[in-house]
């Protein structure tokens, strides 16, 4: 089940992300920093960025078993191009290839405008499921950097329907 996120969801969202990173950055990033990651003050982060989320900013979580498996959060492009950015996805490494990241990514995408997000560029599990969804590098590039070691992050770029007319 998809559905709108809650400030309720927003501790198991924290252990969701926290999940996913340790998952999908061992070894492209200090496992130091992934330890170190705490779920209950993400929590806290994120009941605020709820709150405080703007006009077009849709946060949506994933239920398996009544249980929060999965997150998406989706909003204006905070780049100079016009269109919208998905902030995060992440599913509960417990519950991949499930089909919940699929079913997130499907639930939170507009229907107008091209889509934006930012990845990792050695992570290639998560730039393989992008693009069986449409998505497409575009060759932006930008550094990023945790506790001293670069892990630049490639912009991928998903085409909207108005977009491909």
């Amino acid at each position: 089940m998809i559905r709108e996120m809650t400030a309720d969801d927003c501790a198991r969202v924290a252990e969701v992300r926290t999940a996913g990173w340790r998952y999908a950055y061992a070894g492209l990033m200090p496992q130091g920093y992934l330890d170190r990651m705490d779920p209950v003050a993400a929590a806290a982060r994120h009941r605020t960025l709820l709150e405080g989320a703007g006009p077009g900013v849709v946060n949506l979580v994933a239920e398996r078993d009544g249980q929060v498996a999965g997150w998406a959060c989706l909003g204006p492009n905070r780049d100079p191009e016009p269109g919208w950015e998905l902030y995060t996805l992440y599913v509960d490494p417990a519950h991949h290839r499930a089909g919940l990241g699929s079913a997130l990514l499907r639930a939170c995408l507009p229907a107008e405008g091209d889509t934006y997000l930012w990845v990792v560029r050695d992570n290639t599990a998560a730039r393989a499921f992008y693009e069986r969804h449409g998505f497409a590098r575009d060759g932006a590039e930008e550094p990023y950097t945790v506790d001293g070691v670069d892990v630049p992050e490639v912009r991928y770029v998903r085409p909207g329907a108005a977009s491909s007319d």
